[in-house]
C-alpha cells in the first residue's frame, strides 16, 4: 500500500490541526476531581467550529454538501482530536454519516446528511451490546409489523446519547440478520439511564420497549452493520494513536527538563530505552492503523478480508496505548498523578480507549479464526 496521503487528506489534516490548536487538554474536566459525569453535554462550541471548518462533512458525498473523502481522512482528524482530548462525538457521527450514505434510503440521506455536515444534527452510535461483552446486534430484537420495525432490548454504554438527536443502533431479526435503526432518544418507548465512562463522560444505557421505527429509518443490508463496526473500531485505533503520541511528547519534554545528579533524566539509559520502546509501539500502531483504514476505504484485495487488518490494528492499539501511558506515569513519577498536570486526564482517556477496544488476546483469537477460515476456503 501507499502510505502517502492525498492532497485532500492532507488538507483535512491541516484544517484539523488549526481547529484543535485552540483546545487545551487542561480545559477538559478532570474525572479525578468531578463526582459523576464531568459534564452534561459535549463541547458544542468546538462542534460548531468543526462544522464551520467543513470537518463534519468530510465523508459526506458532494451532492449532500460534503467533501466525499474516505475513512483515512476521518482517522487523520480523529488522531488530532485525541491529542487535545477533544470532547466531541466526531467518531460516532462520522461513522454513522458514512454508513447512512452507503446504505440508507435516498430520502433519509437527503434529509439527514446535509444537517450532519453543518453541525445542526448529531448522530451517535450504540455498539456496546447489553453487557459490553457481547455482539452488539444481539442486544436488541427487531420484528416487522406492517411497514414498521418493533425494537425491544438494551444497549449499554452509549456515548453522547443524552446530547444526540439520533442513535444509530444494531438489532437482529428472527432469521438472524443484522439491521441498523436510526432512533431519536425522544421516541416513545426509549429510556436513557445514566452511566459514567472511565474518563468521566456521560454515557447512557438505552432501553427500548416496543419502539416503532419506519422502513425509511432502517438499514436492512447486513453489510451496513459490518461497515459501521469496522469504522468505529478503526476510528478508536486512530484516537489511541493520537493520544499516545501526545503522551510520549509530554514525557519527552518532562524527562529532558527533569534533572537527577546534575543531568536530565532523559540521558539515562534506562529512561531512553523505555521511551524508545514506546516510540516503536506508536510506529506499529500507526502502520497497522493506516493499513486498516486503507482496507476499509477501498475494495482492494488482500490476503484477508478487511476485518483481519482491523484486528491487527486493534491488537497493537489496545496493548500499545496501555504501555505508552504506563511508561509515561512511571517516568513522570509522582508528578504524573498531580491533578494540576494533564497526564492524569490522558491516563483516564487511555484506559477508556483500551476498554473500548477490548483485550489484545481476544483480537489475536479473532485473527486466528480469520486465518483458519481463509486457509480452509
Amino acid at each position: 500500500m501507499d502510505f502517502t496521503f492525498t492532497e485532500e487528506q492532507q488538507a483535512a489534516l491541516e484544517a484539523a490541526k488549526a481547529v484543535f490548536s485552540g483546545v487545551a487538554p487542561d480545559s477538559v474536566p478532570s474525572p479525578a476531581l468531578t463526582p459523576g459525569a464531568v459534564a452534561d453535554d459535549f463541547d458544542r462550541t468546538l462542534w460548531q467550529t468543526l462544522a464551520d471548518a467543513d470537518l463534519l462533512s468530510l465523508l459526506i458525498a458532494p451532492e449532500h454538501g460534503g467533501a466525499g473523502l474516505d475513512p483515512v481522512a476521518l482517522c487523520l482528524v480523529l488522531r488530532e482530536s485525541a491529542k487535545v482530548l477533544a470532547r466531541v462525538p466526531l467518531l460516532e457521527c462520522g461513522a454513522a454519516a458514512l454508513t447512512l450514505q452507503h446504505h440508507g434510503p435516498d430520502a433519509l440521506r437527503a434529509e439527514i446528511l446535509p444537517r450532519i455536515g453543518t453541525g445542526e444534527l448529531v448522530v451517535t452510535v450504540a455498539a456496546g451490546g447489553r453487557t459490553g461483552h457481547e455482539a452488539a446486534e444481539l442486544a436488541v430484537d427487531a420484528r416487522p409489523e406492517d411497514e414498521h420495525w418493533i425494537l425491544d432490548g438494551v444497549q449499554t454504554a452509549v456515548p453522547w446519547a443524552h446530547g444526540a438527536d439520533h442513535i444509530l443502533l444494531p438489532a437482529h431479526t428472527a432469521d438472524g440478520r443484522a439491521i441498523l435503526a436510526l432512533v431519536p432518544p425522544t421516541r416513545t418507548g426509549v429510556t436513557l439511564d445514566a452511566q459514567v465512562s472511565t474518563n468521566g463522560e456521560r454515557y447512557a444505557e438505552v432501553r427500548l420497549n416496543a419502539v416503532r421505527v419506519t422502513g425509511r429509518e432502517t438499514l436492512t443490508d447486513p453489510a451496513a452493520w459490518e461497515q459501521l463496526r469496522l469504522l468505529l473500531t478503526t476510528g478508536t485505533c486512530a484516537l489511541a494513536l493520537g493520544l499516545g503520541e501526545a503522551v510520549l511528547t509530554m514525557t519527552a519534554d518532562y524527562t529532558s527538563k527533569r534533572e537527577q545528579f546534575g543531568f536530565p533524566v532523559a540521558t539515562f539509559q534506562s529512561v531512553a530505552v523505555q521511551a524508545a520502546d514506546r516510540f516503536i509501539d506508536l510506529r506499529a500502531m500507526a502502520a497497522t492503523l493506516w493499513q486498516a483504514a486503507w482496507r476499509i476505504s477501498t475494495d482492494a484485495d488482500g490476503a484477508l478480508p478487511p476485518a483481519g487488518d482491523v484486528a491487527v490494528a486493534k491488537i497493537w492499539a489496545s496493548d500499545g496505548i496501555r504501555r505508552v501511558v504506563q511508561t509515561a506515569q512511571h517516568l513522570h513519577g509522582g508528578f504524573g498523578a498531580d491533578t494540576d498536570y494533564s497526564l492524569h486526564r490522558y491516563h483516564a482517556w487511555a484506559k477508556q480507549l483500551e476498554l473500548s477496544l477490548g483485550p489484545a488476546a481476544a483480537h489475536e483469537e479473532a485473527l486466528g479464526d480469520l486465518l483458519a477460515d481463509h486457509m480452509l476456503a
